[in-house]
This record gives C-alpha cells, sequence and structure tokens, in this order.
C-alpha cells in the first residue's frame, strides 16, 4: 500500500471524494482565537482557522479550502491562491492582537506558509477520513479487520509507531478513539483485510490495547477531559463515526416528523 505524503498531499485520492465533498460543504463557520476554543466533534459541524475573527475572511479561506477538495488540488496550487489573498487582507506574519476572551493584547502569529499547510492537510484528512469510514463500514461484512499503519520514518511519532501493525475489528471500540489522523500532520493511516487477507499474511486480531489515558485542562474553559496519553488532545474520535451518529439522528428525527404530520 502507497505511504501518502501529506506534506504535499492532494485531494486526488483513489477513494471516491463524495463523502468528503459532502462532508465539508455542510460545514458551519465559527470564529475561534486559539485551537482549544474548538475540540474534537466541534470540528466536525463547524470550519475555523485559529486567530480569523473576521468572518468574511474566514468564509473565504473555507470556500477554497471545499475547492481543494473538489478539484484535487495540492499544496502548492492551494497557498498560491490563499497568500496573496491574506496578505492584501492584512492578515499576515506576527501581529499585535487582542484575545476577545481575556482582552489581553498578545503577540501571534496569523498567516504563514506553515499555518497555510496545517489547514489544508487538517481539513482534507478529517473530510477524507468520514469517506474512508464509509467506504470501510459499507465492506465490512467481508473485510471485517483493519490494521493500523504508521508511517515509518524519521517523522513518526513514537505514540504512534507503536500501533503499527495492530490489527482489531471495524467494530472494536479502539477505532473510536485511534482511527487516523491522530493529531496535527499525522499521517498513519489504516488496511482493510478480510480474512484471507489475514491468514496469508500471518496476522491475527491483536490483543486488547492497553490504553493509558491523563487527565488534561483545557487552559481555554479550564474544564478537564480525560484523553489518551499517545494522541493530542481534541484528536481522539473518530469524525466517520461522528458523521454518521448525526445521519442517523437526523433520519430519526425526519421519521418522528412524518409520523406526526401523519397522525
Amino acid at each position: 500500500m502507497p505511504t501518502l505524503n501529506f506534506f504535499e498531499i492532494t485531494a486526488g485520492f483513489t477513494l471516491k471524494p463524495a463523502q468528503a465533498i459532502r462532508f465539508f460543504e455542510r460545514k458551519g463557520l465559527k470564529l475561534s482565537f486559539r485551537w482549544e476554543d474548538m475540540l474534537a466533534e466541534e470540528h466536525d459541524t463547524a470550519f475555523t482557522v485559529a486567530k480569523m475573527m473576521n468572518r468574511d475572511l474566514l468564509a473565504f479561506v473555507a470556500k477554497k479550502t471545499q475547492q481543494a477538495i473538489d478539484d484535487g488540488k495540492t499544496l502548492t496550487e492551494f497557498k498560491q491562491q490563499l497568500i496573496p489573498a491574506l496578505q492584501k487582507a492584512g492578515w499576515w506574519g506576527k501581529q499585535d492582537v487582542m484575545d476577545p476572551d481575556t482582552g489581553e493584547i498578545v503577540k501571534a502569529q496569523l498567516g504563514s506558509a506553515s499555518r497555510l499547510a496545517t489547514i489544508f492537510r487538517t481539513n482534507l484528512q478529517s473530510a477524507y477520513s468520514v469517506g474512508h469510514w464509509q467506504s470501510i463500514r459499507a465492506n465490512a461484512a467481508t473485510a471485517p479487520y483493519l490494521m493500523y499503519d504508521a508511517v515509518e520514518d524519521h517523522r513518526v511519532r513514537p505514540e504512534h509507531q507503536q500501533w503499527d501493525g495492530r490489527v482489531y475489528p471495524v467494530n472494536h471500540t479502539f477505532w473510536t478513539t485511534h482511527f487516523p489522523p491522530n493529531g496535527w500532520n499525522c499521517r498513519c493511516g489504516v488496511i482493510q483485510l478480510n480474512r484471507k487477507e489475514l491468514k496469508a499474511y500471518g496476522l491475527k486480531p491483536s490483543p486488547e490495547p492497553w490504553i493509558k489515558t491523563r487527565l488534561w485542562e483545557n487552559p481555554r474553559s479550564g474544564k478537564t477531559h480525560i484523553v489518551p496519553e499517545d494522541l493530542d488532545p481534541g484528536w481522539d474520535h473518530n469524525p466517520g463515526q461522528t458523521r454518521f451518529a448525526i445521519l442517523r439522528q437526523l433520519e430519526r428525527e425526519k421519521r418522528s416528523e412524518n409520523h406526526r404530520k401523519k397522525t
């Protein structure tokens, strides 16, 4: 299986992008000052860029990100479109900005090439993980196993490397928290396997995972969260499962509404 290089990733995955497109285009917009202002499932329903407090500018970046998913644009093309526009809008480089929650003036990094790369990778990876998860669920009856696949190079995180080669059923709770991506710029993936492939590769389901957790306090809200030690806070969820749960809830509400109309 080829390694996906998320440092020059394109939206031209072998996976059909329809689900990724629908997932992203249904997102709303939410202003945020720091990444801790929005965590986990909140990113599944709203697009944000930390410290981009102008809604029109945020909508513009969301539109360009949507086009990258729709048209399979590269990171280079994404930067070429956005850098001049952000510089013209004055959202570039380090500037003194006011934290709207505290009123404090802080020196903050606004636009930069590296920040655009993070925006690009994070949103494309999350969108495609939704489409990938739907494909996995659709094929789970014939290929009921997933193997964690870490990129084995000098940049792989030891925390993610420890799961490389682990095999668990599609419906195992491990994939609720550890379905990639599992952190900022994470390049891990999964390989779906049927029983014949499992046997042919000399694999078998792995022992139950021992996942250490820690108590993390969100510096913005003061709320504490129990998070796996090996994952970045806010990345311990599966966007595909979240999306499926939302669709099921909408379906139940629609059926309930139709029932009320009939009665």
